[in-house]
């Protein structure tokens, strides 16, 4: 995944901001992408010095170009970039172990360290039911509200994939497991889990996927070298229930030896993963992300095999995991308990081990005329330079079947401005063909005139909720936060209209973080964001 260096972020933005002025008080035009519209990539408009220009909003002082029979705006030529602090750009994200890990370490009477809360994994732990699109590219809606006093709203980006039919047609899947049976795995609600969890997955797997598995404490072991499942259901069974605990901890070793497994087992036309299931405590070999994952990047550039890690044990390594997950071109997620491990490898496993989506970025570009600030909550180590949107050597997420990507903004609009307010932009690549693609959806001031907390809100409320509780987690100030008391009540009434298990148990995990905090004062709702910059 991307990690750009906000610091050369500014300076590139500094040495355009001259000539970004000039142009816009000249009245140069900026033209944008139309709602739903996907163009492709060899008619890509170009920017200044041969770089690739980031989407634009249609607006500015600009025109909006026609649209084609079926709806689809055509390309056009910008005249000029908005300012630089008028676009947002990151790489998707669908990790969601940040909110597990905190809800185990709340349930434990702590409160998380605040280093642990990424706001968009509390966020992208709920799945709105955004409409999915036909084809195997993304939908994009985007909706608000207003959210408490001086003309701030909260603006919402949706992302969704078509869901993967469990019973139809999908390539095969080759997983290789890594799983860490070192000492500290000897805790209950580890490798207990972890044998749990795999045993669940055999299950689930079709005849035609492959399974390795690759143990790891001191030394790495192969188990199992890549299998067809098929009539192996009984010999996977053995290998997991025979695993037990050892010595010291070296994820290099285990992550090296899966990769190799991975790749001498490799499937033309399968989806290709490698599986690590760790506390993340390294303490033996290399235990820096970057320096595991360089001796495999090879390896994984050439074969496209992606990495997801699952974490368990209150002791958890989640910076660790995250980091090396970012670097694998993958994701993370964290179980404690038996239900979240049937969660995790029986219904979504399974079903997403499908990916639509490779290198997937976002680009959400504001109006001027209507927005006077705006800060994206959440996704700070997943920041796109503004201008490498449209540069496929650049890393994004990888997205599979069936996900939702929300991203979760705070705008202040200008006093009686209206019209557009934000045009939101996924670019992606295809994952057979490296093809890409790109599709947009925007957002007016009409949308937002009414209140978050009005009602019909429901969906948007558990976003701002699940975002407002993290924020609040890790020390924020966001305009309209209602404070922890109020937030665990509107996810308890959430929950009771919905019937829904897993908001009762974000109301459960909000009231237990105002319990430990104790007497706080109770935030205005009027909050002031630092500065004008989406990234603050």
């Amino acid at each position: 995944m991307a990690r750009q260096d906000k610091a050369a972020a500014g300076r590139r933005r500094a040495r355009f901001s001259a000539t970004v002025a000039a142009l816009l008080a000249a009245g140069l035009a900026v033209g944008g992408c139309g709602a739903g519209g996907e163009r492709s990539s060899a008619d890509r408009a170009k920017g200044e010095g041969g770089r690739t220009a980031p989407a634009v909003p249609d607006g500015g002082a600009g025109t909006v170009a026609p649209e084609d029979a079926d709806g689809a705006a055509r390309d056009r030529q910008p005249s000029a970039r908005p300012a630089p602090d008028y676009l947002s750009t990151f790489a998707l994200d669908v990790d969601t172990a940040s909110y597990g890990y905190a809800r185990r370490t709340l349930s434990e009477g702590r409160l998380p360290d605040p280093a642990t809360v990424r706001p968009e994994e509390f966020v992208n732990s709920f799945r709105p039911d955004y409409p999915r699109p036909e084809d195997n590219g993304f939908s994009v809606t985007l909706d608000g509200a207003r959210a408490g006093q001086d003309g701030w709203s909260l603006v919402r980006v949706g992302l969704a994939t078509r869901a993967a039919d469990r019973s139809g047609e999908r390539p095969p899947a080759a997983l290789t497991f890594v799983v860490d049976v070192s000492g500290s795995m000897a805790e209950p609600g580890r490798l207990d889990l972890v044998k749990e969890s795999l045993g669940l997955l055999a299950d689930e797997l079709r005849d035609d996927d492959s399974i390795g598995l690759v143990t790891f404490s001191d030394q790495a072991e192969t188990r199992l070298p890549l299998t067809r499942v098929g009539d192996a259901r009984g010999r996977i069974r053995e290998v997991v229930d025979s695993l037990a605990t050892s010595s010291s901890t070296n994820v290099e070793a285990g992550v090296r030896t899966g990769y190799d497994v991975a790749v001498e087992g490799h499937r033309e036309g399968a989806t290709n993963r490698v599986v690590l299931l760790s506390d993340a405590l390294a303490n033996t070999g290399a235990t820096g992300a970057g320096t595991i994952l360089e001796r495999i990047d090879a390896e994984r550039k050439r074969y496209g095999i992606t990495l997801f890690g699952v974490g368990v044990g209150s002791d958890y390594g989640d910076a660790f995991m995250e980091q090396l997950a970012d670097r694998g071109d993958g994701q993370t997620t964290y179980v404690s308990t038996s239900a979240q491990a049937r969660k995790v490898f029986v219904d979504q496993l399974p079903a997403h081990v499908e990916l639509r989506a490779r290198d997937a970025k976002a680009q959400v570009s504001f109006d001027r005329r209507t927005v006077e600030r705006f800060r994206l909550i959440g996704y700070e180590n997943r920041e796109v330079a503004d201008e490498d949107f449209r540069n496929d050597r650049v890393d994004g997420g990888e997205v599979g079947a069936g996900h939702t990507v929300t991203a979760l903004y705070a705008v202040r609009t200008r006093s009686g401005a209206t019209g557009p307010v934000a045009t939101a932009t996924v670019r992606w690549l295809d994952p057979a063909t490296r093809a890409p693609h790109e599709r947009s959806g925007s957002v007016g001031t009409a949308a937002l005139s009414g209140d978050v907390w009005g009602g019909g809100h429901d969906s948007l409320q558990l976003t701002a909720i699940s975002a407002y509780f993290a924020d609040a987690l890790r020390g924020g100030d966001l305009p309209g936060a209602p404070g922890l008391p109020v937030l665990a009540e509107r996810a308890e009434s959430i929950a009771g209209r919905s019937g829904s298990a897993v908001v009762r148990e974000l109301a459960e995990a909000v009231r237990q973080a105002d319990r430990l905090r104790g007497p706080a004062e109770e935030p205005t709702g009027e909050g002031e964001l630092k500065s004008g910059d989406p990234y603050s």
